[in-house]
Parts: C-alpha cells; structure tokens; sequence
C-alpha cells in the first residue's frame, strides 16, 4: 500500500533538501512528516508515540546541522521514524520492522545517517562522546556531535557517567533533553521531580529569555565577553533554579526549557549553541504522541499500539472465535499477586517495564511490595539482593536482553552471595520485530556458567506458574526462569500450583529411533513435528526438560541408552546454550550418540515475525521434523553400504 507524502514531504529526500525549504515553512514539514507517521504506522504498526514528539526536534536538528557529517545519535531510537523519513528512506519506510525490510531502530549499516546503532536505553552520550574525542583526535574541531536522550534514560547509571566524563572534557557535545516524563510507562524517581520542578518554576521561566539573550548577544561585551555571560547567567541560574546544579555541578552548561514543538524556536536555539563551544544540554519539553490525540491521552497504550483506524483511534485487533491463550507476561502478572496473597515476603521489581512485564497488576494491588526502579537493570538486580539478604523473595523481572545491562551485578551481588532472587527474564528468545538488540538470545549461555544458579524454562503456562511457586520456596540461590514474547498455548491456564522438582525433566511423547529434547516454550514446535512424524509413520521421543541447570541426569541416562540419535531444540543462541549442555552431559559420561543441536546460529538475527525467524534460524517444527527425517535417512544410507 502507497502511503503519499505531503506537498513539502515530497520534495525532501534528503536533508539537504530540507535546508532548502523557508523557515516560515518547517510547521508545515512537520505537520506533514506528523501525518505521514500516523498514516504509516496506523497501517503497518510499529512504535509511535515517541516518533510523534519528537517531530520539531527531528525537523530542526537536519535543519540546523550538516548530518550524517554532524554526528546524531538517537538514544533507544525508538523514536527516530522521522529523522529515518528525512534522510532517504521515505520511499521504503512502509517496509519499517518487517522481515528483510527497514530496522525499526538506527542501524549503521542501513544508513550513514544514523551515526549509532541502538536499541537499549541510556547509550547515546557515551557513544557521542566517544565520537567528539576521535574526531578532535583526527583535528576535526568544527563537526558537532548530538546525543538525544529521553528523561527515562537519563535515568540509566551510564548516562550519568557518561555525563561526569563529558563535563571534565571540552569536546564539542550537545546533549539534548527530551523531557516527556515518560518512557514506555511514566517515569519513576527523584530525576523525574527534579525535572518537573525546572519546567515549572515560574521564578526561572520568567528570567529564561532574558539570559537567552545575553547568551546570544555576547559580542556586545567586549573581549571580556565569555567572562561577564558566564557571571550573569551562573549567578541568575544559582538565584532562580538552583536546581541547575545537577548538570552545571558536571560542567555541562544548563539551556532551556525550550518548548520542544515550536520548531522555529528551536532551530533559533540550535543555531545558537552551534556557537557555544565545549559539552552543553538543552532541555526541551516535549509531548509523547503529540499531533495524535489518542495519543497524548493515553501514552503507555499508544507506545507501539499496533495497527489502528487514524480517524476514530480503534486499535485493529482479531477478534478469537475460541478461547484463546493468554501472553506469558500475563500469566506472571496474575501469578505473583496469586502467589504474594500466600506468602507475605514476595515482592516485585522491574527497571521501567510494568507494563511491559504486567508486575502493574502486582503494582496496583500491592503497592508497597512492587517496585518500578526506573530505567536501571543494575539497580533492579542488587536492589533485589538487598530485600533477600534481609528474607525477602524478590521476583526480579527484566527482559533477557536488558538483563545483559546487569550481568556483573547478578554475579557479584547475588550468586556469589547465595541469595535468593527469582529472575523471570521475559522477551526470552526471539523477540520480533523488535529485532538483535531485543532479541534474548543468550540468556541461558550467560546464567549457566554462572555457579549456584538454577535455569529453568516452562513449556507452557501451567508451567509457568508452577516454576514461579518452586523458585519461590528455593532458598539456596538464585533462581532464573525463562520465557518468550507472546502468547502460551493454554487458554484455561489457571491451573492448581505444585511444586516441581529442582532439575526435573518429562517425558512428553515416548517413540522409537529418535529424541527431541526441548527447552521452553519452543517444545510446542517440536510436539507439532511430531504429530507430522507419526503421519508419514515416524514415531519419535520427546523429553520437556524444564531445566538447563541443574540438568536431569536420571532422563538423560535413560534417553541416551534408548536412542542412537538425539536432537536438541532451544530459542536460544547454540554456543553455550541448552543443547551444549546436553553434549557435555553426553560426553562426560562417556555415550558416542549422535546428537544435533537446533537453535540460534552464531551470527546476529535481524528482524521479523517469530515464526519467521524461527524458520530462518532452522528450529520451526518444519525444521524439527526435516531433521528428524535427514537423520533418519543418513542412518539408512549407512546400514545400506
């Protein structure tokens, strides 16, 4: 489907061409890049309400600076739809997060203007700074370096260290505030109410145009011009705003709040700090999902809300004609309520993903025993620690490829330690449309070499709930449970809870020749390949194991001495992985069997739906039952000569 670009939209490829536009005309370029959003997005999905706000910036920042020479460095990127509008991929945005098609983040290789890949929070000042060191090393004092970073991540430690580094430096770097007060849900914290109290201190506002303008006329002062600015606009700051001293305490020079929608005010503003050498922030005020009302009313549904009727808002979804399974998020959500009603020390915590993870549900119902900590996976995991090392059960929910952010911590602050936090990594494997940098793919190889932690991962929702209730009455270690974006496979999923044994496999379909053992929810594939088998008279085993650690030695025994040849499927990177772990099972007690491991190839896996990329890295239940097939035939092949 053709999506036209309005009459200026048109004529822009590139920003080159957008510096031939009037600057009288930019509204009308943003209200056209705003709709061409709205309409894309309505009909193909995707991210949205961060792409809305941002618009003016977007619009202003190729105006204003000489990109992809300029560097400009979106943080999370998320939001970065019109500057990839902007600069050459208007023509092919419809294919935006699809298979093969567009990234829905920055991606270097897909573009010279997008100076960073990103995907994850909190990245962008420490890469723009890398980036102003080399290029000052090179002799390139003239090339500016911008970091767009939201008030949810700056909420993120590296952020903050990047910025004490930046401030001891004179490189030319422009951090750029986008001041929403959201993330995907609300933001959270003291950084949150420090920012809400300079956009709303009259006493700074009233005084903030006049500093501008001193700012600006600074030759009028003489060759003791810097001096002079640098007393009044510190002296006025310390009077009227004292809370600038959390970023001019850094050295980094504090501008704004500027409304970030009047984007000819901003392009003012800009062309003005182009002049201002050193590190430096502008703080703009934004709106997520501005243009789109919907939108702004609701900003946490409208993050990436799918597809949607433009004109009247309705969110486009299909209607089941059965029952139909809930999300794995869902069942977690409804559990650890379920599960903290029974047990008074169980609590939840999770860096910035309520929502996200649906501990909202423990969040609105038990208050004081959820915590959203922000956009802070460090913090999330040896906060965790500290409410166990005082008897508490802390269900310590991240998504498996923020939980990379917090590896050392899980090391240091809780394995090492014995304690017991329960890690529920949602988003586990392949993540979607979401693409390799939300992608959980080495999750299992990460926890597994790490001593005294417990690696499991459910098949299903029944599960599910059951692993959450066994972690929780664990008390010598962590504990790690797994599991996938999407939906289970059990519509009537609120089961009896039991305990499970720690290290505990099942037999799942008993056959002849062949073993399938699985790890998760991907087991789902294999059973459907099975049924597949057993229509063209293959009969096979399949063992759910449920863990990765500690294995279940009793099954693997008996599966190797029953069958010659042995399959492992997992939705997790192979190296170090789950079938590793049963190839050294295999070899340290001496079986020859052979095995093949089916998984996520040692290469990076781009975007696209789950079942596509479960078909291109070969571990669809086509995939299972070809390889059943070519092993058994291999075995004929054998026999015959």
């Amino acid at each position: 489907m053709e999506i036209k670009a309005g009459e200026l939209l048109a004529q822009i490829s590139n920003p080159d061409d957008l510096k031939k536009i009037d600057l009288v005309q930019l509204s009308q370029v943003c209200d056209e890049l705003r709709e061409y959003i709205v309409d894309h997005v309505s009909v193909f999905g995707g991210h949205f309400g961060a792409s809305l706000g941002v618009v003016e910036l977007t619009v202003a920042l190729h105006y204003v600076f000489n990109t992809p020479d300029d560097q400009l460095i979106w943080d999370v990127g998320h939001q970065a739809y019109g500057h990839k509008i902007l600069t050459g991929r208007r023509g092919h945005f419809h294919t935006n997060r699809l298979y093969k098609g567009l990234s829905g983040f920055p991606k270097r290789s897909e573009s010279e203007y997008d100076a960073f890949g990103v995907g994850h929070s909190s990245t962008s000042i420490s890469a723009a700074l890398g980036m102003a060191f080399a290029s000052d090393y090179e002799g390139n004092k003239d090339r500016h370096h911008i970091a767009v970073i939201g008030d949810g991540a700056m909420t993120g430690g590296m952020a903050f260290e990047a910025m004490n580094h930046a401030g001891d430096s004179n490189k030319n770097l422009l951090i750029i505030l986008n001041d929403n007060c959201m993330s995907i849900d609300p933001n959270v914290g003291a950084l949150k109410d420090y920012l809400t109290d300079i956009t709303t201190s009259q006493a700074y506002n009233k005084f903030r145009d006049d500093i501008w303008k001193i700012l600006g006329k600074i030759s009028k002062f003489g060759p003791n011009a810097r001096e002079i600015v640098g007393k009044v606009e510190s002296s006025v700051k310390s009077f009227l705003l004292k809370q600038s001293n959390l970023f001019e305490s850094l050295n980094l020079r504090y501008f704004g709040p500027v409304d970030g929608h009047d984007v000819n005010h901003l392009v003012h503003v800009l062309n003005d700090l182009k002049n201002i050498p050193g590190p430096k922030i502008l703080h703009c005020v934004t709106v997520k999902g501005k243009g789109y009302k919907q939108a702004e009313l609701d900003q946490t549904k409208w993050h990436a809300p799918g597809k949607f009727d433009k004109i009247t808002g309705e969110i486009r979804k299909t209607v089941p004609t059965e029952p139909k399974p809930p999300k794995y998020q869902q069942v977690f959500g409804h559990t650890i309520v379920e599960l903290a009603k029974n047990n008074d020390k169980i609590m939840g915590v999770t860096p910035a993903m309520p929502s996200g993870s649906s501990l909202n549900i423990m969040m609105a119902e038990m208050p004081d025993r959820a915590f959203d900590v922000g956009i802070a996976e460090q913090h999330a995991v040896t906060f965790s620690a500290g409410l166990a090392a005082q008897g508490m059960v802390p269900f310590c929910n991240i998504y498996s490829s923020f939980m990379q952010r917090a590896y050392d911590q899980v090391i240091h602050d809780v394995a090492i330690q014995k304690l017991p936090v329960v890690f529920c990594l949602d988003r586990a494997g392949i993540a979607g449309a979401d693409g390799p940098t939300h992608h959980g793919a080495y999750d299992i190889a990460y926890m597994r070499c790490i001593p005294n932690m417990v690696i499991a991962a459910p098949m299903n929702e029944e599960e599910l709930r059951n692993l959450m209730f066994t972690a929780s009455e664990h008390k010598e270690g962590p504990f790690t449970i797994r599991y996938p974006r999407g939906e289970g496979v059990m519509p009537e999923w609120r089961t009896a809870i039991e305990n499970v044994g720690i290290g505990k496999g099942r037999l799942v379909r008993a056959g002849e020749e062949v073993a399938i053992l699985t790890i998760g929810h991907i087991g789902n594939y294999a059973v459907k390949a099975a049924e597949q088998l057993e229509a063209i008279g293959i009969n096979v085993s399949h063992y759910d194991m449920r863990f990765v650690k500690p294995l279940d030695e009793e099954l693997l025994h008996e599966v190797f001495s029953k069958h010659q040849k042995v399959i492992t499927v997992e939705d997790g990177c192979l190296p170090g992985g789950f079938g590793s772990a049963i190839a050294e099972f295999m070899v340290d007690n001496q079986y020859h069997n052979q095995i093949t491991r089916l998984g996520m190839p040692d290469k990076i896996v781009e975007h696209g739906t789950q079942d596509e990329l479960y078909a291109e890295c070969g571990y669809n239940d086509l995939a299972i039952k070809n390889t059943v097939i070519k092993m058994l035939e291999h075995a004929s092949a054998t026999v015959e000569l």
